[in-house]
């Protein structure tokens, strides 16, 4: 990963200015001039509204912060105002786009407070569908040494306040009050309601988890999230609704980490807040394809090789606790050395059932076979009270030092580390010291049990996805989750997925949820749905969840995709969809396409869809066959040709729970 940077200040030009008849609005608009945010003063409060296209998106919304030296909630001046251009480059891979060029108009408020100390500035960047905005606290250091040098932020009155007519795409956040399984939550693993009113209250009364999707009536959509947390602050997530302020930012809960570490989050002087980000669009297009989570963060620190992405067999999601022994762990190494995976993922107990020589020696023998293991960890030692093993391993930087460098020793290449349950600043110290001593060793980092990932692909470049999200251990779980994966899949390109990578756990090939792949309850999505959240799901090592049975069961053709599906994407492009009913995307891979469709409903869909690359072309077509009148038989899937029209135009037929992929790659 690397990125290039320049800040060009405009000299004379009038980005922003006060509007002419009211001298404290100041207007910020994007490249494109479709986004506009308007910025008042006027009362000693400041309020910020949205419009796109001329259209309402954001009410006034007040902003602010309470610290403890000082309140910038209320009567503030504005003192200065600053107007910038930021343009800039950067690659990184493991996201949905490779390459991207950030352009965004910029506007910085400075002001004080009657009762601050220092002053409080709002930085605020404005792209095209796109809205960063941040705090700064504290300007340059003077020679009084009795001027604060640190501050704790005791509330953050940051708001979004929807028209009225609005409903909401969102997922409850949770308290850690031993709800949950083994003190582990919050874990991000709630369910999502779809379009609900933003009056019904939150579930357990802690506001909702980010990101947050808003469907803003005939306007258009709206995405509230946060990026650039590491060390520097905790996470936070939305408030529950107030109808005379909307939601405004909410930091964690007391019972989270058992009591353990602060609620509000502190910073060092001169420091900023992370990035509050707004994404908008009149349609999804921009919701999917937006990269601002990560086109305001920095690199943290450099990559110490270059990881190598892939998939991954796991034997835990399937066969559970009883498979982690010696043989079925090299059995699977051999399912992931027979479609040419790069990974196996050796799942929890590891260090009591195959002992540690054990492991090395199965790393060896991964190894000979073109494969390498990933090692789950438990997170804890204080942080849960979940029994599985290995424990106390990643808590301490001595203890990961000590483990990571055996590890390093014997040719592992990543880990999966489990169990967090919560966002306070502390945790999030965690969570950056173990990316940062794990890429000093060479492993790779996927999170599970845990928090939103904030811009950390960039940040952290040996960081690959994190859970948060109800995944498909739950579909193994019980029927009630098997039922709902079409609504989960095709809710999280739009919300979850959009902002950050997300490890689901897995492309799951049995049609039955067991060992044998005849008892137990049934997968209710078809092969091709399977195959294609491949696609959907972007994260740069992804599971495909095989079984040797799956070898012998399966079509040659989907043999032959799964071992040729690409994990790692140069451009994403929304192509059509709607949360939790169906989504079409497009990922290019190099000079190659893929289009993946799901259908998140129990009855057959047909679209006509747009395919631009594919224009005047005829490309490979997955899909399923229509199933016969009263039959309750698994879908077939079925691989033939399609001819897309010049104009780009293709109908296709999305069956129930069913999937489709375009392409011109395999």
């Amino acid at each position: 990963m690397s990125s290039k940077h320049t800040l060009l200040v405009l000299l004379g030009a009038a980005l922003i200015a006060p509007s002419a008849t009211k001298a404290n609005t100041y207007n910020i608009g994007s490249p494109d001039g479709k986004l506009l945010v308007s910025i008042d003063d006027s009362n000693g409060k400041l309020f910020y509204t949205v419009n796109y296209e001329g259209k309402e998106m954001l009410k006034p919304s007040q902003l602010g912060l309470k610290t403890d030296m000082g309140d910038y909630t209320q009567d503030l001046k504005v003192t200065n105002s600053k107007e910038e251009k930021v343009s800039y480059s950067y690659t990184m891979t493991g996201t949905k786009a490779s390459n991207k060029t950030y352009e965004a108009n910029a506007l910085n408020l400075e002001t004080t407070s009657k009762t601050g100390k220092r002053s409080m500035t709002i930085e605020i960047q404005v792209s095209n569908n796109n809205i960063a905005y941040r705090y700064k606290l504290g300007g340059a250091l003077t020679k009084d040494r009795d001027e604060p040098r640190r501050t704790t932020i005791l509330e953050e009155v940051s708001g979004f306040n929807f028209p009225d007519a609005t409903t909401t795409f969102v997922c409850p956040q949770i308290d850690g009050d031993h709800k949950g399984w083994m003190s582990t939550k919050p874990s991000y693993e709630e369910e999502y309601k779809a379009d609900a009113p933003m009056a019904e209250k939150s579930r357990y009364g802690k506001g909702y988890t980010f990101p947050c999707l808003f469907h803003v009536g005939d306007a258009g959509w709206v995405l509230v999230s946060e990026t650039g947390v590491g060390s520097n602050y905790c996470g936070s997530h939305l408030s529950d609704y107030n109808p005379n302020a909307g939601y405004t930012i909410a930091f964690p809960d007391v019972t989270e980490q058992h009591g353990l570490g602060s609620t509000t989050p502190a910073i060092s002087l001169p420091g900023s807040t992370p990035w509050r980000t707004i994404t908008v669009g009149s349609t999804l297009k921009p919701i999917a394809e937006t990269t601002i989570s990560y086109d305001v963060v920095e690199e943290m620190y450099p990559a110490r090789e270059e990881y190598k992405p892939g998939r991954y067999t796991w034997s835990w999601l399937i066969w559970q606790d009883n498979s982690i022994n010696y043989k079925d762990q090299k059995e699977f190494i051999d399912v992931a050395a027979a479609m040419g995976f790069e990974y196996c993922l050796v799942d929890g107990f590891w260090d009591e059932t195959i002992g540690r020589d054990k492991i090395a020696e199965l790393s060896k023998y991964a190894q000979s076979k073109g494969v390498h293991l990933l090692l789950w960890y438990n997170s804890n030692g204080y942080a849960n009270d979940a029994p599985q093993t290995p424990r106390n391993c990643m808590n301490t930087s001595i203890a990961r030092e000590k483990e990571m460098a055996w590890m390093e020793s014997i040719g592992i290449k990543g880990i999966k580390v489990d169990f967090f349950g919560g966002d306070k600043q502390q945790t999030m110290q965690l969570y950056e010291d173990l990316l940062s001593d794990a890429n000093r060793h060479g492993l790779q980092v996927i999170f599970h049990g845990c928090t939103l990932p904030r811009g950390w692909e960039k940040m952290y470049p040996n960081f690959v996805a994190s859970e948060a999200v109800l995944a498909s251990e739950n579909v193994y779980f019980n029927e009630h989750h098997a039922k709902r994966e079409g609504f989960e899949l095709t809710m999280h390109p739009f919300c979850r997925n959009t902002v950050a990578s997300m490890d689901w756990g897995g492309s799951i090939m049995n049609r039955f949820l067991s060992k044998d792949n005849k008892s137990r309850h049934k997968r209710y999505t078809s092969d091709t749905f399977e195959m294609a959240s491949a696609i959907m799901n972007q994260t740069s090592i992804q599971c495909i969840c095989m079984q040797k049975s799956n070898l012998t069961e399966l079509e040659q053709f989907e043999m032959d995709f799964l071992k040729a599906v690409p994990t790692t994407w140069d451009e994403t492009m929304y192509i059509d969809g709607y949360p939790t009913k169906h989504s079409v995307m497009a990922r290019r891979h190099g000079d190659n396409w893929y289009v993946a469709g799901l259908n998140g409903e129990d009855t057959a869909k047909t679209l006509t869809i747009n395919l631009p690359m594919f224009a005047g072309k005829e490309v490979t077509f997955y899909t399923d066959a229509a199933p016969k009148k009263g039959s309750i038989a698994p879908l077939t899937p079925v691989k033939k040709t399609i001819k897309v029209d010049k104009k780009g135009n293709a109908k296709i037929t999305l069956q129930a729970l069913g999937g489709i992929i375009i392409t011109d790659g395999i």
